[in-house]
């Protein structure tokens, strides 16, 4: 398995071509299969160009920055909160901006059940991204298929690694599902909230935005997201401290005021409780995981 860093803190896994073609020919990899996984942070000058296509499903999820894709000789932009599927061998293009390069989870994706799965979710060449509605459950299922990649090449880590892709697909189809249930205004106000994490949130605040009663607002974004607003809010905050202590060299107390903690010591016991690892042992290990 190929497996380096093409950016700072980032990650790439791209299993051999040969383990593909077993692969896909036993049960139940051969009903879905993840080929190549990974996540490039602020991924400056990141640009792909393929003329024929790709032989598997490219699935792009940008959660910083912006970026574009083209296809069918016309372009999508692309912003944070949003994510791509490109369908197998469909020419096409994407590239970061080149004044706020995005930051993508990515996987490739192969399969007999692959057409299926991506006709539920709903997007087409024509109309190729969609909204996030919980991007951070999203994330941590492409992590977990990076983290089984990593691991090693036998059938049971493939295994693992094509159940959170099967589920990362049925959640962005249940997600198109709740689109149509008209979930577009949790959907604001969570792109609110990871674009203000700094800023102090209240739940009445929120709940007004969105056009709903505390009460009431309070009930369906926990149906859409799982989480309470406090602790979606935490866990925002934490997924993008992680990105700050890998990708910085910024003191933690500076760390905490960006995502929202006037209380660098609070933050870090809230930091440890999310993580099970303080802030600095967090960004001490990454080092050393980049180091090796």
């Amino acid at each position: 398995m190929y497996h380096r860093r093409e950016y700072p803190g980032g990650r790439l896994l791209i299993l051999p071509r040969p383990l593909v073609h077993e692969a896909l020919r036993r049960p139940p990899t051969s009903h879905l299969l993840v080929t190549d996984a990974g996540y490039f942070p602020h991924a400056t000058r990141h640009a792909r160009s393929r003329l024929r296509g790709s032989p598997q499903a490219i699935v792009i999820m940008c959660t910083e920055g912006s970026g574009w894709v083209e296809m069918d000789n016309s372009r999508c932009d692309v912003e944070a909160g949003q994510f791509v599927i490109i369908p197998p061998r469909v020419p096409h293009s994407y590239y970061a901006d080149p004044d706020k390069p995005w930051s993508i989870w990515w996987l490739h994706l192969a399969g007999s059940d692959l057409p299926a799965l991506l006709s539920a979710v709903g997007l087409t060449p024509e109309r190729p991204t969609g909204l996030m509605a919980d991007p951070i459950r999203l994330v941590e299922l492409v992590a977990s298929i990076c983290d089984d990649l990593a691991a090693d090449e036998t059938q049971a880590s493939l295994t693992a690694a094509a159940g959170a892709a099967w589920h990362l697909l049925a959640r962005l189809a249940a997600e198109r599902s709740n689109r149509a249930g008209n979930h577009q205004s949790i959907a604001r106000v969570q792109t609110y909230m990871r674009e203000n994490l700094a800023t102090p949130l209240s739940v009445p605040a929120l709940a007004a935005m969105a056009g709903f009663s505390t009460s009431h607002f309070s009930a369906r974004f926990r149906d859409a997201t799982g989480y309470t607003v406090v602790e979606y809010t935490k866990r925002l905050r934490m997924a993008r401290a992680r990105q700050l202590l890998i990708t910085t060299r910024d003191p933690i107390a500076d760390i905490a005021h960006a995502v929202g903690y006037t209380d660098p010591l609070y933050f870090s016991r809230q930091f440890t409780a999310v993580n099970h690892l303080s802030p600095t042992h967090f960004r001490t290990r990454s080092l050393e995981e980049q180091v090796h």
